[in-house]
């Protein structure tokens, strides 16, 4: 056997391992993109299954992502941040004053 021959050229294993590669090429696509728009529809999902507000602007937002990306982050950030809670700790930790600590606070 020469340098410059290659084996199973022109064969029926050359074919099969060909059609093969062809399969494992087409199903490894597949799973990127269905893999892709599982993780790109990851906010509506988390919106449905807290019954959120704004499910219609979080939709919109995340099909908005798929041009421009940083749009699907603002989705993201809607879609997981209890923004009531958000606003409540923030006032909260204002209304605090820098002398007085939780415990204090909640002795009184």
């Amino acid at each position: 056997m020469s340098l410059l021959s290659v084996p199973f050229v022109g064969t029926g294993a050359d074919t099969a391992l060909h059609v093969i590669a062809g399969i494992v090429l087409v199903a490894s696509v597949a799973a990127a993109v269905y893999g892709f728009w599982r993780f790109h529809e990851m906010p509506i999902n988390k919106a449905h299954s807290r019954n959120h507000q704004q499910i219609g602007l979080i939709t919109a937002l995340t099909w908005i992502g798929f041009i421009w990306h940083w749009v699907w982050v603002i989705a993201v950030i809607i879609a997981f941040v209890d923004i009531e809670k958000a606003v409540a700790n923030l006032r909260d930790t204002w209304k605090q004053s820098p002398n007085t600590t939780k415990a204090e606070e909640l002795e009184s």
